[in-house]
């Protein structure tokens, strides 16, 4: 299995609705995983069906074994990818129509005049991650993996370009004991044996993930020593994008012991 240390950086606004809150609609600033997931891997490992109808349409099937397309296929690939952590971001918010149906209607202004001015009476906005923002995650994966270099990502399908270092063996070690992980995880893919002491939850949909979080169980470090002489050899722009450390668990994997049929 080899580590492999990724930098996102974003060419399209990106959007996807974690909060909601009347007629704003913002995004996370982290990236969750099971949506990178997706965008990195969708084609060449998870099956796409052709098309859906009815309930199988609206129904999440990350876990869902007895589904087409489900994470589960990682599993069995060796792969995992975890959520990014923002290195560098800022938003856009943009302002939108939404449709005038009897579900949705916005309360009118005082004075029940909205119908002889020129401005829509049902609108929202939309807080977005803006072009130039930078993410950092890690991939898991067989060194046959192949990691896309562009992926589409959000629900405006956002272009985002992906530079891509695998990690030498040689500069890495585990270990078990207590540690502390800077990068955001998702609890649900975290083995047994791993346990969250002390976290920060960001609540954002499908699952809320942590972040530095303390943690207990076995899991990869860099070797200091090794790892500075690694990165004294590489470019100027490849010894920035690096961390001066890290600390991930091992044996993580979509559902790990919580995987839900």
């Amino acid at each position: 299995m080899t580590l492999y240390h990724c930098i996102l950086t974003l060419h399209d606004n990106v959007f996807f609705a974690t909060r909601e809150m009347g007629i704003l609609y913002e995004t996370e600033k982290h990236l969750h995983n099971w949506a990178l997931s997706f965008a990195m891997f969708g084609i060449n490992y998870i099956p796409q069906p052709y098309r859906l109808h009815g309930e199988l349409a609206q129904k999440p099937t990350y876990l869902d074994e007895n589904a087409e397309q489900n994470l589960l296929h990682l599993n069995q690939a060796g792969i995992y990818v975890f959520p990014a952590q923002p290195i560098s971001w800022s938003y856009q918010i943009n302002t939108f129509k939404a449709a005038q149906v009897a579900y949705y209607g916005k309360s009118k202004k005082f004075g029940d005049k909205d119908a002889n001015i020129n401005y829509p009476i049902n609108f929202g906005r939309a807080k977005e991650l803006s072009v130039g923002s930078q993410y950092r995650t890690y991939i898991m994966a067989p060194e046959t993996v192949k990691i896309p270099r562009w992926i589409r990502l959000g629900k405006w399908a956002a272009k985002i370009q992906i530079e891509v270092m695998q990690i030498p063996d040689a500069v890495i070690q585990i270990k078990s004991g207590d540690y502390s992980c800077s990068q955001p995880l998702n609890p649900l893919d975290l083995p047994n044996d791993t346990h969250l002491l002390l976290y920060n939850r960001i609540v954002m949909p499908p699952v809320s993930l942590v972040t530095q979080a303390q943690l207990h169980g076995e899991y990869l470090s860099t070797k200091e020593k090794a790892w500075n002489t690694f990165k004294s050899q590489l470019s100027q722009s490849q010894f920035l994008q690096l961390p001066e450390e890290f600390y991930l668990p091992i044996r993580a994997s979509y559902g790990a012991g919580n995987v839900i049929n």
